[in-house]
């Protein structure tokens, strides 16, 4: 499934646990053409069928990036690496080692994700050190005479997390940093799970895009968003509104998830039951309060007396 989004770029559904509009992949097209994201390790069939039924063989991808490496942008990297021998591995310097050595990342990801990690996830396989390329913060990608993504070094929802900024479109791939919004649940929330979150780097990250006036934003969760400037805004403020409310539960020896959950339950019980399902299996309260609770105790110098530990990632 696929669909074009703005000149010579096209969008891909991954199908995370087959359903639809929750995580995306980009091909961004021309002479060397890069594709932005894999998803998981168990969309790979998807992707590759997206990508054959568009007629990309295997020479022909010239290179895949990845925002991240979190296994739902990036556990299917190894594989497609396979797939795509001639591809370039774009990905951000503190990532690179994991992809040629995943068993630490994985290993980490089962504790957060527990069975979902086999069930929904998958895991990583290996991608050759010799495809790899690490980029710097403001590198350019060539796709073609006149077109290059530039990359934007955007910590702060993970601390290998980068943005890629395509000169012809306009559009910004944004991964996580400004946050997830399914179309089907038209809800705009933060992504702050453990164990890199830290709010002033996530704002300077929304801060940094906005300053490029990118004529779309493209979510790995998913896809463009309306009026980009706009929801930036918004996603500066909603962040920081988890964060307060986060904090002061956190001060008071209160339970954050439960101040959350009060918070912002809310607005999602308008939402039908099925994207709903899908949203807090994305982006679930829980793990944001994890996040959240972790940057806390990290930053903050005294600690309320909330009797629930964090889990150490």
């Amino acid at each position: 499934m696929g669909s074009y989004i703005g000149p010579g770029v096209w969008e891909i559904d991954t199908l995370l646990g087959g359903w639809t509009r929750m995580t995306a992949g980009y091909l961004i097209e021309g002479p060397a053409p890069v594709l932005v994201e894999t998803g998981s390790q168990s969309s790979v069939p998807a992707l590759l069928a997206a990508l054959g039924d568009h007629g990309v063989a295997p020479d022909d991808l010239a290179g895949v990036a990845v925002t991240h490496i979190h296994l739902d942008h990036a556990g299917g990297v190894g594989d497609v690496a396979r797939a795509f021998p001639k591809a370039t591995v774009y990905v951000h310097e503190k990532g690179a080692r994991h992809l040629v050595d995943p068993d630490r990342l994985v290993s980490s990801a089962a504790l957060v994700y527990g069975d979902l990690l086999d069930s929904l996830y998958g895991r990583l396989a290996p991608t050759p050190s010799e495809q790899i390329h690490v980029l710097a913060d403001g590198e350019t990608i060539e796709i073609g005479p006149g077109r290059t993504l530039t990359t934007v070094d955007s910590p702060g929802h993970a601390k290998h997390h980068l943005a890629l900024h395509d000169s012809e479109s306009g559009i910004l791939f944004a991964g996580d940093a400004v946050g997830v919004r399914l179309p089907d649940a038209g809800v705009l929330r933060p992504a702050t799970p453990p164990a890199d979150f830290d709010l002033e780097q996530a704002v300077t990250s929304l801060r940094k895009f906005r300053d490029r006036s990118p004529q779309g934003v493209a979510l790995a969760h998913y896809g463009l968003v309306p009026e980009p400037l706009a929801t930036l805004e918004q996603a500066e403020e909603t962040l920081r509104h988890w964060a307060e409310v986060a904090e002061r539960a956190w001060r008071a020896g209160e339970d954050i998830t439960a101040a959350l959950e009060k918070e912002f339950a809310p607005e999602a019980a308008a939402i039908a039951p099925e994207h709903r399902r899908k949203l807090e299996t994305l982006n679930g309260i829980h793990s944001n309060a994890a996040g959240l609770r972790l940057w806390l105790e990290k930053t903050r110098g005294e600690r309320g007396a909330e009797a629930h530990p964090h889990t150490h990632y």
